[in-house]
Formats: structure tokens, sequence, C-alpha cells
């Protein structure tokens, strides 16, 4: 009897895969990201991320020292996602390189909703240290990525506080997306897009540089 179970256990043991140390660790990730996108973490407890991943509580000891620890390496894989995405495109007009910069960081929105969700929602209100840098890291990021697209290298303070300004309004956009649903995903992007351009109208007035990549994006718009 003892001897059939010790066989049905050993059996059992070998029909499921051994994993990898970074396996695991990003299996735990996974499901740290997925409880941080509905909860706030001082809501989760290191229990929660060991029954949502299927593992003990002293494993997820075992790969970080704590909850902190546990939620930068959550934040962290979910920026270094979306960074690879926003490899800027090489070829082009502005506008279009901006849509498929649009096109691509919605794909990360979708494809990774926790991971999104978590970026941006999780995480103390106060914003400073390792959490906010993080955060502030991808800001940075989008707005090269942009600026590439515009070929502009180095923005006046008129276009770089314009562009943050949408760019706010596109974290707004993704989250009441990933909520909603009631808007194609298309519709959104070329929304956006044209957002963008209505704002640089206006900030347009302010800054002769902007006034120019407006006339040049509204030209775009016109030949297409």
């Amino acid at each position: 009897m003892t001897g059939g179970k010790a066989r049905g256990r050993q059996s059992g043991g070998r029909g499921r895969r051994r994993l990898s140390v970074d396996e695991r660790r990003e299996e735990l990730i996974a499901a740290a990201l997925q409880l941080f996108s509905t909860r706030s973490p001082e809501e989760i407890s290191i229990d929660d991320v060991a029954a949502a991943a299927g593992a003990s509580r002293a494993l997820v000891y075992h790969y970080f020292g704590g909850k902190q620890e546990l939620y930068l390496a959550a934040l962290s894989s979910a920026a270094k996602q979306l960074s690879v995405l926003l490899e800027p495109p090489t070829e082009g007009k502005p506008l279009e390189r901006l849509r498929i910069s649009l096109r691509r960081y919605f794909d990360f929105v979708e494809s990774h909703a926790a991971g999104y969700t978590a970026l941006l929602r999780g995480g103390p209100a106060d914003r400073s240290g390792e959490v906010g840098e993080i955060v502030d890291g991808i800001r940075q990021l989008l707005l090269n990525r942009i600026l590439h697209s515009l070929e502009v290298e180095t923005p006046p303070p008129i276009l770089r506080i314009t562009l943050r300004s949408w760019m706010a309004a596109v974290e707004t956009a993704g989250l009441d997306w990933l909520e909603n649903r009631d808007v194609a995903r298309s519709d959104l992007e070329a929304l956006l897009v044209d957002h963008l351009v209505v704002v640089f109208h206006a900030a347009g007035r302010h800054d002769p540089l902007t006034g120019r990549l407006y006339d040049r994006l509204s030209q775009e718009e016109l030949s297409e």
C-alpha cells in the first residue's frame, strides 16, 4: 500500500517538467504582476503570490528577499517588455512612424494587461525611489521614441510639455480601454494620433518649432 503510494508520487513527479531557476522566477513574477494589476501592493502578501503561482511561501522568499523586491522585479519585467516593443521604426514619414510606435504600445497594453496596469496603477502615490525610477524611465523612453519619430533631437520646452501631456492622455486611454473595451483598438489609436496633431496646433501658437511640426504633420495627413 505504502509502496504503491510512493510509486504514484514518483510517477506524478516524473510527469511534471522541472522548471529552471529563471523559469521559476518568471513564473512568480507573472503571478505577482497579475495580482498587482488588480490590487495595491499594500493589500497583497507573499502568501497571495505563492498561492497564485502554486508555490510555497518559502520559495518566494528564496527568489525574492521580500514583497518590495518582488514588486520591483515585476515592474522591471513589465518595463523591459515594453521597451523592446518600442524600438523606433526606421522607415516612413513622421506620422506613419508614430502610428507604428503607438500600435506597438497598444500591442503591449493588450498582450500584457497585467504588467501595464501594474506599471501605471501600482505602488504608492509618491513615486519616489526605485518604483518612480522604473515608471519615469518608461515615460522617458516613450518620449524619446516619439521625438525620434518626429525627427527632433532636442525639444524646446513647449514641445516637451506638449508631448508629455499627450503621453499622459495615452496612458489614461490605455487603462480606460482595458477596463471597458467599448472602442475598437484601431479607432482608439487613430483618435490618439489625431489628438496629437490637434494639440500641436494649439502649442504651435506658442513655439515656432512646434508650429512647423504641426504644418508638416498636417501636410502629411492631407497627402494620405
